[in-house]
This record gives structure tokens, C-alpha cells and sequence, in this order.
């Protein structure tokens, strides 16, 4: 009896502990290094340090307020308090001024004049080659955009991609009471399907500079929760992957769209684009509001976006080399008819990170089954008997109880009738 009990105590315990682990939702990750012949090429933006042309700036001091203003849809800054009488006084005067027009016509432009050279894989590319795109540093350009008929891929490590710009420092500024405050190209490497994001992962080359992108493919399988923090079936409107950043853009827009009754044209959607009082009365507060209280939160599954179940990734490593050798400036100032004083992807792999389930239904019911076979001698089979023999038991103890009729004892009624008939001869 003592190695019964506790037997049964034991494997209570055992059974006890595998489930309240099971109730943790733990998940293991595993990292696995593929090897392929080709892979999706990933899209390439670039931009300009400098968003704007010196000679449209040049009497137009308030342009990088206005810029912040405009580019706090993207990352937030406060601008009322430091710079809010010049602004003030800059829309008095200047109502109809639109700054996406006035960036995409001023701002940093791609032509055969600022893209020297353009090579994917040997074969020529063009400024035609890349697509324009709205960023915090204005005007931008993707290679590799999702519109393109068909997609790229490459079928061997080596240079993918080589560009060579003319980022013309003395044409372009970004803050005209500074002037020339960095000079080079930013550049995002992101998937096709998602929008570039340069807040925080923008990757800077500068001028006389030969910077070799060494650049991986990472994707992450994450569970749903609770295992995970994802949540599957999300869609976007206006993105065809989904990914956290989209999914923020596109919830600022619908918040700002309901209470200002405009889009800013850097968020995605359809709608009346905001002028510049809209945005400065309006578009700001709303965004300092949507970040207090949380309107648009990310990382948790129960937040606004939670994380993709499948993210694709590109870490780069950067290298830079003086540019260029003494034989290839001759050549060079020659080809592009330039001053001799004005004048490259890693192995063929990607690594796959995915989270899974620690703990399975059926592992725990083999931990289960395995404790009560150890300890107690039980199987499927012992439970299901032991289950049968109580329910068998209480069948027929409700069968006998309900059989079990009370009887009436008829001596009681004979013996009552005598003593009334003997009453009734002693009265006559």
C-alpha cells in the first residue's frame, strides 16, 4: 500500500509539473544555414544626404523646419516649441506653398548626370532603372522595386550591384544657415514587397569613398501566440508584405485622416494631401497624441502591429577602399569627362531562424503516458478500464436505487380494522 500511494503521489507530482510547463508556452528556435543556387535579389533605395538644391534654398531658411515638420509622420520630432514662431510666420505668408512638390522638384534628382555608372551583374542599368519614392531625406530612389515585370535573382556571389554617383556637394545642402553638414549617399536594403526604412538602419557611404556591401538573407518563422507574439492572417491595404513598419504607417494615416480630414503624402493611402497649415496644426498634435496614448503600438500580439510570423531580413556588412587607383582616375576622368580632382554581394546562402513549439500536445500526453507507466503500471488501456469499472459501478448502483420500490406492511392496516370491528360489538 506504502508503494502505491506513493507511487501515486509521485507521478501526480510528474504529471502536475509536465503541464504546468505545457501552460508556459515554451518555444526553441533554431538557426539553419541553407545553401541554393539563386536567390531574390532584395530592392536597393538610395538618397541623398543633402535633400535640396542650394540655389532653391538658398532664401528660404525655415525649409528644414518645414522638412521636420513634414518627416515627423516617420519618426517623431518636436518642432512647435523651438522653432514655432518661424513657422508661424513663414505660413502667413506662403499658403499655397506645397513642400512634396517643392521637394520633388528640388530635391535630389537621378539622372546620367548624377548615376555615372549603373551595373547589375555585368549587364548596364539606368536612372530609368530606378523608382522614385518619398523618404525622411525627400526624394529617393529604389532599384529592384516591386513594380518591375519580373523579378531578380542571383545565381552567383560577387558583385550584384554597382553604382557610381555624382552626389554634386556643391549643387545640393540640407540646411541652408549650415550648409554642407554630411556629403555622401544613404542606401536601405529591404525586401521588394516592403517599404524602405532608413530611421535607425540607413547605411551611409561618403564621398571619394568605394563601399563593398557584403549582404545576407535572414528570415525569421515566428509563432503565433501563444507560443509566439504574431498574428497570422494580417493584412495591409497598401503594402503586399506585411511588416511592422507598414503596418504603423498605415495606422497613423487612418488616425490622421479621421481627425485632420488629409494624408500626408509620405504615409500610404488615398486622399486629400495635407498643406503645410494642416500639418503644423493638425498633423503634429495628432501624431504627439497617437504616441501618448498609444494608439499605434507594435511588438506584442495583442498591440496595433504586431510582429510578421515571417520577416526577411538583410544585414550588410560595410567595407570601405579609397577610390580609385591613380591608373583607373585617368581612365575614369577621361570616360566621364571629369576633373581628375572631382572624382561593390557575400556567399550564395541565407540563414532562416525559426521559432518552434517546445512542448507538443502530443509530447505532453508521451510524458504523461510515460510517468504513469513508470510509477503506476498504467497505460491508455488501464485508464479507460479504471474509467469503465467507475462508470459500470455507478450505473448500476442508480439502476438498484431506482428498482428498490418502499413496501407498505399490511399488518399494520388488519390489525387497525380489528380493533375498530371490536369497538363497534362492545358499543352494540
Amino acid at each position: 500500500m506504502a508503494v502505491v500511494v506513493g507511487s501515486i503521489c509521485l507521478v501526480a507530482w510528474q504529471i502536475g509539473s509536465r503541464f504546468a510547463n505545457y501552460l508556459s508556452w515554451p518555444t526553441t528556435t533554431s538557426v539553419v544555414v541553407q545553401y541554393v543556387e539563386n536567390i531574390e535579389f532584395p530592392a536597393v533605395t538610395f538618397c541623398n544626404l543633402n535633400r535640396f538644391q542650394t540655389q532653391a534654398v538658398a532664401n528660404l531658411s525655415a525649409i528644414f523646419f518645414l522638412w521636420s515638420i513634414v518627416s515627423g509622420v516617420l519618426h517623431l520630432f518636436d518642432t512647435r516649441e523651438t522653432f514655432g514662431q518661424e513657422i508661424k510666420d513663414f505660413l502667413q505668408g506662403n499658403q499655397n506653398f506645397s513642400i512634396k512638390e517643392f521637394t520633388r522638384n528640388n530635391g535630389f534628382y537621378l539622372n546620367n548626370s548624377t548615376l555615372l555608372d549603373c551595373e547589375y551583374f555585368g549587364e548596364p542599368c539606368y536612372p530609368e532603372s530606378f523608382e522614385h519614392v518619398f523618404t525622411e531625406y525627400g526624394n529617393c530612389f529604389t532599384f529592384n522595386h516591386i513594380n518591375i515585370p519580373a523579378k531578380r535573382r542571383v545565381s552567383a556571389s560577387g558583385r550584384g550591384l554597382s553604382l557610381l554617383f555624382d552626389v554634386k556637394q556643391a549643387e545640393f545642402t540640407d540646411d541652408p544657415a549650415l550648409g554642407f553638414v554630411d556629403v555622401g549617399i544613404t542606401f536601405a536594403i529591404h525586401s521588394p514587397k516592403a517599404p524602405p526604412r532608413f530611421d535607425g538602419l540607413g547605411i551611409s557611404t561618403p564621398v571619394g569613398m568605394h563601399a563593398h556591401a557584403a549582404i545576407q538573407q535572414v528570415k525569421t518563422i515566428i509563432q503565433e501566440y501563444p507560443w509566439g507574439e504574431c498574428k497570422r492572417n494580417i493584412k495591409l491595404q497598401h503594402h503586399k508584405l506585411y511588416s511592422t513598419y507598414g503596418c504603423l504607417q498605415e495606422c497613423k494615416a487612418r488616425h490622421i485622416q479621421n481627425q485632420c480630414g488629409c494624408l500626408p503624402f509620405m504615409l500610404p493611402g488615398n486622399g486629400t494631401e495635407c498643406d503645410l497649415d494642416k500639418f503644423y496644426n493638425c498633423v503634429s498634435p495628432e501624431l504627439y497624441k497617437i504616441e501618448l496614448a498609444g494608439l499605434c503600438t507594435a511588438g506584442t500580439h495583442n498591440s496595433t502591429c504586431p510582429v510578421p510570423c515571417e520577416e526577411t531580413d538583410y544585414p550588410t556588412t560595410i567595407s570601405y577602399s579609397t577610390f580609385e587607383s591613380e591608373k583607373a582616375l585617368k581612365f575614369l576622368s577621361t570616360k566621364l569627362k571629369k576633373r581628375p580632382e572631382y572624382i561593390r554581394y557575400h556567399d550564395l546562402n541565407y540563414k532562416m531562424t525559426r521559432q518552434q513549439k517546445a512542448l507538443s500536445v502530443s509530447e505532453l500526453l508521451a510524458d504523461v503516458g510515460g510517468q504513469l507507466g513508470l510509477f503506476c503500471g498504467a497505460s491508455m488501456i488501464t485508464i479507460i478500464e479504471v474509467v469503465e469499472y467507475i462508470f459500470t459501478n455507478f450505473c448500476w448502483m442508480c439502476v438498484f436505487l431506482l428498482l428498490k420500490a418502499p413496501e407498505v406492511p399490511s399488518w399494520n392496516t388488519t390489525d387497525q380494522n380489528a380493533q375498530t370491528h371490536k369497538r363497534r360489538i362492545q358499543e352494540c
